[in-house]
């Protein structure tokens, strides 16, 4: 691992894996460079990419923001209504975080995957910086626009039962937490071990909850990604109660030339069993670039 302080004065704790075309791999909410499935990582590497994972601002080892986290309340007022939402930053200044990334690894254009808020990211950072992206893959994510991708009310109310808690409870709330939105592929297991892993790096419930306000206080992206001109993939599976389908399908629309690839049996994550054929269409949706 390494670490490098970037253009917006944020320190990023990132790894690279192989060689070949770079892909920049952009995790979600509260997760950090090591909730990416090794199995996910090594596949890329197999099919001929140079992969870079970090830790977004907030979490892991990357820098933390000095500002107080939003309320339990606050968050469930988010969820009512954007006009709520406040924020230190936003999903743009992350975007930022990832270019400066870039910049630092001297990686002029690279292949953009983006899971959930990683997502959410992805697609902020093609619009805003379109010359640094060869590529987009949007998994299980949604375009900003609060009609859409919505979590379903009853995954809120028990979501926010699980939030908070100890370090010594991390993984028994991890593991609660993903076997409501992971849907028929849910992997126990894997899900205590990533969160073991999180706790042994760094512990900051604080900073997914800052995380969440920067979503619930960004714009909706609907009509710059309506003008966007680069191959993109969007990956959603059917189960997901934490961004619902017609998330995947909004972005799917909302981006010319887009390809959906959904899962009947996937929710919110990236099950074993599914992993070989995303990568198969990364890869097809990379091989569109050139």
């Amino acid at each position: 691992m390494a670490s490098t302080t970037v253009s917006t004065g944020i320190t990023l704790e990132y790894e690279v894996h192989g060689e070949g075309d770079p892909v920049l791999l952009v995790m979600g909410l509260g997760g950090q460079l090591v909730s990416w499935p090794s199995s996910f990582i090594a596949g890329l590497v197999d099919r001929g990419f140079k992969v870079i994972t970090f830790d977004n601002r907030d979490i892991g080892l990357s820098s933390k923001i000095d500002a107080a986290p939003p309320t339990k309340l606050q968050s469930a007022m988010f969820s009512i209504s954007r006009r709520f939402a406040k924020s230190t930053y936003l999903l743009s200044d992350m975007a930022k975080d990832a270019v400066g990334l870039l910049d630092a690894l001297n990686i002029e254009r690279a292949h953009i995957v983006g899971m959930s808020m990683g997502g959410m990211i992805a697609q902020t950072l093609t619009i805003e910086h379109p010359s640094r992206v060869r590529s987009l893959t949007s998994i299980m994510s949604t375009t900003g626009n609060p009609r859409v991708g919505r979590p379903k009310a009853s995954v809120i109310v028990r979501a926010l039962k699980l939030t908070g808690g100890t370090r010594e409870t991390f993984a028994d709330r991890q593991a609660a937490l993903f076997k409501i939105f992971s849907g028929s592929l849910f992997d126990e297991l894997e899900i205590r071990e990533v969160a073991k892993l999180s706790v042994e790096r760094n512990f900051t419930p604080d900073g997914t909850a800052r995380q969440m306000a920067a979503i619930m206080a960004s714009p909706d992206r609907t009509p710059q990604l309506k003008k966007l001109n680069v191959p993109t993939l969007v990956v959603h599976g059917l189960e997901d109660g934490l961004v619902q389908p017609s998330g995947g399908y909004a972005t799917t629309k909302a981006i010319p030339g887009a390809r959906l690839l959904a899962f009947p049996d996937m929710g919110h994550n990236l099950p074993q069993a599914r992993i070989p054929e995303i990568l198969d269409e990364i890869k097809r949706n990379t091989l569109r670039a050139s």
